[in-house]
């Protein structure tokens, strides 16, 4: 298997991830929060990119700043952060999961505390009697108990207050905000009503302490709930990072020693017997077996590995036992780069985020304006008692209204879409890649190592004026040993297979899409297509209707001439891949247009269209054309997808809507592209649509259910239903909706684990 070098990647639209540094933040708890910390470290001068991942609480920066700016410019915003890059994927994940084993524990102990004082009070309003003051004696039993609920709001409530009190002194909003104003104004107005009865109505001598005590234990109950679930969506990441051993076994001065794998070399002997894990990447010097590599690439079969085969970190030796060479180590190796690049997908949001943070950040302000303005009308044209109404009808305002599930609604789905992408082999790049991917009406195959296998072999030598069929070969070859593309592959295999010795050659020239010339043995040889034949005033005769013949036999013809006299005419002919026919008709039955585009001739790009059931196709297409191909399908009206697996594709990789690059193909290929596919087969592309799709529908599922709570939640909670129904929500019932909605979105993000990728 040919890795991909992910860690050279500079993809479209974001930055060299050399100079990326991720900080774990605290104290963020909702989308307002997301966009004041971006902010933040997008003025911090070096800084090219800031995002941040609420359901992470990390943000990735990127850019040339000192991580000292970056963590003080998240503190003057009224946050703390810490660097998180020095330290291996394992210990982060590791400190994180205790990190939320024990915010769970915390939260679990201030919900029982606020609770246990709130549902006792609740009950006695309920079926008891008015929780109202008129005689002493209950001026002290209230007093007793505002003391109590006091306690709970400083035990159980008090990170809400310093995270209010931290966004106020920065000129902030956040949830915490809203929860503090909410709870605060609840308990302040009965401690009035307690200490200064006289100064309310009558009608209006209502304490709420236990709606203080209940919105503080719903709420915080709602975060634990929430941090619980949040878990299980990092699980792909998870699973990535376990398939790498902690230790290895490594030949030194003759001697086998298990040793831990941070302390493996470059040139490390590694020997690995049957049932381990690969540790690193390397080459096999010795033995034979098979290799699962399920877990990187998804491809379910093993793959067989001899001396001189990579072998890559994470992947499982299922029978023999191999001494390998470790070729990259550490965060070279090709799952560290996966798990890298995994991550910062994470990390990346898509347009349609972006949008949710912006709404976000007027929210909280546009809420608390709404509460006063809620509270004046009471107070001017409601019923008796006014005051008590204006202050539930505020309370409830503040506290039904919850920024933090717009906040998690796109993080949460991209985290569990990448993960299950990376899972089934697709590698997606950004967040805008898979928001664009789900968008594809069109998609751009190139034929040659993605349709077909890419390994061409020759299958046919016509002789024209020469009369020895290896001399031609082995003249052929010898030319085509300076080319990399792969039908000079093939012709240069089939020499060595007949034993046939190559000669230098000089002067050689690639004309781009045409085929190649030079000087062997002092015989000027042109290798190419008809077009640099008759360009260099080649006879073909009746040689042409040959050629035909092969290329509607799905052969790929090229012709040979030697010092100006056509010699020969030599058919190779590259697999269809097993599963090409089925992928395709998979992305056809999608609704997407499929094109095919090859360098090779109409004839031969015929017979394989035909054969794979593609019937819009261009042949002969020079590399810069491929590119041309993409624009002209865009100005149609097309969202396009490229996907190629050679060098002569990067172009049209890089300007197609999405560029798709099969991971065994090569780097630039894969440098160029927003998603790779780490198997070579079609069926990638067919689950990485489908898999985008999944994860945009699960957004805006998130996005119209917060927006939608909000949008019914706040008017309800001002009291627009009062006047027609007499209802007035409780501010209790507030807190309740609040700490369950972001469980909500939470929940239906998880339900993308469970996505059934085949069935699309």
């Amino acid at each position: 298997m040919k890795q991909p070098p992910i860690s050279t990647l500079n993809p479209k639209n974001t930055v060299d991830t050399n100079d990326m540094e991720y900080l774990h933040i605290h104290g963020a708890s909702c989308a307002s929060c997301v966009g004041k910390i971006e902010g933040a470290l997008n003025q911090v001068a070096g800084v090219e990119q800031a995002l941040m991942n609420l359901a992470q609480s990390t943000v990735a920066v990127s850019g040339q700043a000192p991580v000292e700016d970056l963590i003080a410019a998240v503190k003057q915003a009224g946050y703390d952060a810490e660097n998180i890059t020095d330290n291996s994927d394992q210990n982060i994940l590791d400190e994180k999961e205790k990190a939320d084993a024990a915010y769970y524990k915390r939260l679990m102990r201030d919900m029982w505390i606020a609770l246990s004082l709130g549902i006792p009070l609740m009950i006695y309003g309920l079926v008891i009697g008015e929780m109202t003051v008129t005689t002493t004696m209950e001026r002290m039993v209230w007093l007793a108990v505002g003391l109590l609920t006091f306690g709970v709001m400083f035990f159980a409530g008090k990170h809400f207050y310093i995270g209010a009190w931290k966004s106020l002194i920065n000129h902030n909003a956040n949830m915490d905000t809203l929860i503090a104003l909410g709870t605060g104004t609840a308990w302040i107005y009965s401690m009035v009503v307690v200490f200064f009865p006289s100064v309310v109505p009558e009608m209006a001598r209502h304490v709420y302490f236990e709606a203080t005590a209940m919105i503080i234990g719903l709420i915080n109950l709602g975060l634990a709930l929430e941090v619980k679930a949040r878990g299980r969506t990092s699980e792909a990441i998870k699973r990535l990072i376990g398939l790498q051993p902690k230790t290895t076994r490594v030949v030194r001065d003759g001697e086998e020693i298990d040793i831990a794998i941070e302390q493996v070399q470059l040139g490390d002997y590694v020997r690995v017997r049957p049932g381990e894990k690969i540790s690193v990447d390397g080459v096999v010097v010795e033995g034979h077996t098979a290799i699962d590599e399920s877990m990187l690439t998804g491809e379910p079969m093993p793959v067989e590995k001899a001396v001189g085969n990579e072998v890559a970190a994470g992947t499982i030796n299922k029978s023999g036992s191999i001494l390998f060479e470790a070729t990259r180590v550490g965060k070279d190796t090709a799952l560290a780069q996966i798990i890298d690049m995994v991550k910062r997908a994470q990390n990346s949001k898509p347009p349609i985020g972006r949008l949710a943070d912006v709404i976000s950040a007027y929210f909280v302000p546009t809420v608390m304006i709404i509460a006063v303005f809620s509270a004046l009308i009471w107070l001017n044209f409601g019923p008796d008692p006014r005051v008590a109404f204006a202050i539930v009808s505020a309370t409830t305002v503040l506290i039904i209204a919850c920024p933090c599930a717009l906040g998690l609604a796109t993080p949460m789905s991209v985290m569990v879409g990448v993960g299950k992408a990376a899972e089934a082999g697709v590698l997606i790049r950004n967040g805008e890649a898979l928001q664009t991917a789900s968008k594809v009406t069109a998609m751009i195959l190139d034929k040659t190592g993605t349709i077909t296998l890419g390994q061409p072999t020759v299958t046919h030598i016509e002789l024209a004026h020469a009369s020895d069929e290896n001399e031609v070969l082995q003249l052929a070859a010898s030319l085509e040993a300076g080319s990399e593309h792969p039908l000079a592959l093939s012709i240069t295999e089939s020499a060595k297979d007949r034993g046939l010795s190559l000669d230098a050659v000089e002067s050689f020239h690639a004309v781009a899409g045409h085929g190649v010339e030079g000087l062997v043995r002092g015989h000027t040889l042109l290798f190419g297509n008809e077009k640099l034949m008759r360009d260099r005033a080649v006879d073909l005769e009746q040689y042409v209707a040959t050629a035909q013949h092969m290329a509607e036999r799905a052969e790929t013809p090229m012709y040979f001439s030697i010092d100006g006299k056509l010699a020969a005419i030599i058919a190779v002919s590259d697999p269809i891949k097993e599963d090409s026919v089925e992928a395709i008709q998979r992305l056809q039955k999608n609704g997407v247009r499929i094109v095919m585009l090859t360098g090779d001739n109409r004839a031969t790009a015929e017979a394989v269209a035909k054969k794979v059931g593609i019937t819009e196709f261009f042949a002969e297409v020079l590399p810069e054309e491929k590119s041309d191909k993409v624009a002209e399908l865009q100005g149609q009206g097309e969202i396009v997808g490229m996907t190629g697996d050679g060098i002569n594709d990067a172009p049209a990789l890089a300007l197609a809507n999405v560029g798709f690059a099969i991971g065994t193909g090569t780097d630039v290929a894969i440098e160029s592209a927003d998603i790779t596919l780490m198997r070579g087969s079609l069926h990638g592309l067919a689950d990485a649509i489908a898999i985008s799709k999944a994860t945009l529908r699960n957004i805006k599922q998130n996005l119209v259910g917060a927006f939608f709570y909000n949008m019914a939640g706040v008017p309800v909670a001002a009291g627009v239903l009062y006047p027609f129904f007499g209802l007035l929500l409780s501010p209790v019932i507030a807190g309740a909706a609040m700490a369950f909605s972001s469980l909500t979105v939470v929940t239906n993000a998880n339900r993308l684990r469970f996505f059934n990728i085949q069935e699309h």
